[in-house]
């Protein structure tokens, strides 16, 4: 897992993998190597054996944002991997500190406009999914938020509980049990529709910034050159697992949807969210030495 320990993706690596070890037979150790967004870990998997027993947890950072962010890349987020499986969509929240005077997507607008560049909005790193939600929030809205970027999602959000930041729109393994908790106050998901499990909550784009869409994702990945046969016993494994009903109960409680598919959906996912995402990354002239 290419991120810190207790942010989203290893959240849902962690509700995962147990199920997958078991349709496996065999164990499963996580191994969290944090750092360049992703790269770090994606660069590791990458150099590894192709004999199946190393994989990468891999996002729409690692294999779709990242080419376009960082000015240097040291592998090649297709070539230099073999797609195993899709695993989920996951949306992502906006929230704000509970002190924060605003309750809906318009009150923040207003709240941003009267007060310019005094609102910040943390994310868990320079050219995540939560830092370029915000850059597209501020474009959409027309207001002056700053970025505050820190070393992962679970640094960002304890700081947002604390106000030493005021808003930040993360993807919802992390923000939306603290919403309910009360801990941060929810205000609207970035997804296309109403979330399933949280449909308390309004678009944001439904909130006055129509066709407003922002949702991140996951999927296993081996090295480049692992041999089909293995690759099919791992997709068998990780499908058996987002079949069960339990664990797409907890999924969905946390903000994620199962979407198990073929080695070849992975694939074409990764082409199509390439081009969503590095247009994303271009209109907001995001980059990274």
């Amino acid at each position: 897992v290419p991120f810190p320990p207790g942010g989203g993706a290893d959240i849902l690596a962690r509700l995962i993998m147990p199920r997958v070890e078991k349709a496996l037979g065999q164990q499963i150790i996580i191994d969290n190597k944090p750092g360049a967004g992703g790269n770090i870990g994606a660069e590791f998997v990458a150099r590894a054996a192709p004999d199946g027993y190393t994989l990468l947890y891999g996002t729409n950072g690692t294999h779709a944002i990242n080419a376009f962010l960082y000015r240097e890349m040291r592998f090649d987020p297709v070539k230099d991997f073999t797609p195993v499986a899709r695993m989920t969509e996951i949306g992502a929240m906006l929230i704000v500190n509970p002190k924060l005077p605003v309750r809906s997507v318009a009150e923040l607008i207003q709240y941003a406009k009267a007060n310019p560049d005094k609102l910040n909005f943390a994310s868990a790193g320079n050219g995540t999914t939560s830092h370029l939600a915000g850059e597209m929030f501020k474009r959409a809205a027309g207001v002056q938020i700053v970025h505050i970027p820190y070393r992962g999602g679970a640094l960002a959000v304890t700081d947002l509980m604390s106000g030493q930041v005021q808003m930040m729109i993360d993807v919802m393994p992390n923000a939306y049990p603290l919403a309910k908790d009360g801990r941060v106050r929810g205000i609207a998901v970035s997804t296309a529709q109403r979330f399933p499990g949280a449909a308390e909550y309004p678009t944001i784009a439904e909130s006055g910034l129509p066709g407003f869409e922002a949702s991140a994702w996951d999927g296993i990945f081996a090295p480049a050159g692992t041999p089909a046969p293995i690759v099919a016993r791992l997709n068998n494994a990780i499908y058996q697992a987002l079949t069960d009903p339990d664990l797409i109960s907890a999924l969905r409680a946390r903000g994620a949807l199962t979407v198990p598919g073929s080695p070849e959906d992975l694939a074409r996912h990764v082409a199509a969210s390439a081009e969503k995402w590095g247009a994303v990354v271009r209109a907001s002239g995001a980059k990274i030495d």
